[in-house]
């Protein structure tokens, strides 16, 4: 007996949704010139900065060095991301969550454990502590609390977002 060599095929509409929505992948190149976008790249840059100058000391021997390590790694790698999901627009295509109220969370999480991580690191410096790790400890301090007052900018902002698009 012959056999057909006939092959149906089928496609869901959730293939093709999908293949339609990520066969192009946007990118905003103007939300780096919005002052939130100069904010994260600031955030970025000496989020760097902090965590590089504690890292390259004996911090692992001060609890209060490996709280500042933790806070300023853990945003860095988050605020990266974030980055990333602003840049491609991410958010555009995830109309499920809440943007403005995972920003403003986000951002105001950061704003205080930031500031709580540059009050420990300021309080913890001291020449006797250890002579060798003072200044690079001294410079890890002044930069979180630039990178704090980047998230209270940014906080203010994910604010003013959340707000307008509640009283929508």
């Amino acid at each position: 007996r012959p056999r057909s060599h006939t092959v149906t095929t089928t496609s869901s509409s959730f293939t093709a949704n999908l293949s339609a929505s990520s066969s192009t992948l946007a990118y905003d190149r103007e939300f780096l010139r919005t002052l939130p976008g100069i904010l994260m790249v600031t955030e970025i840059v000496l989020g760097l900065l902090v965590w590089t100058l504690i890292a390259g000391t004996e911090y692992f021997l001060y609890p209060a060095f490996g709280w500042v390590m933790f806070v300023a790694v853990f945003y860095w790698v988050l605020t990266v991301f974030f980055l990333i999901i602003y840049m491609t627009m991410t958010y555009t295509r995830i109309p499920q969550v809440p943007w403005t109220t995972v920003g403003l969370c986000f951002n105001g999480s950061a704003f205080i454990l930031y500031l709580i991580a540059a009050i420990v690191d300021a309080s913890s410096v001291t020449k006797e502590l250890d002579r060798h790790n003072y200044n690079s400890w001294a410079a890890s301090s002044f930069f979180a609390f630039v990178v704090t007052s980047c998230y209270a900018g940014n906080t203010y902002f994910s604010f003013i977002s959340w707000r307008s698009r509640t009283l929508q």
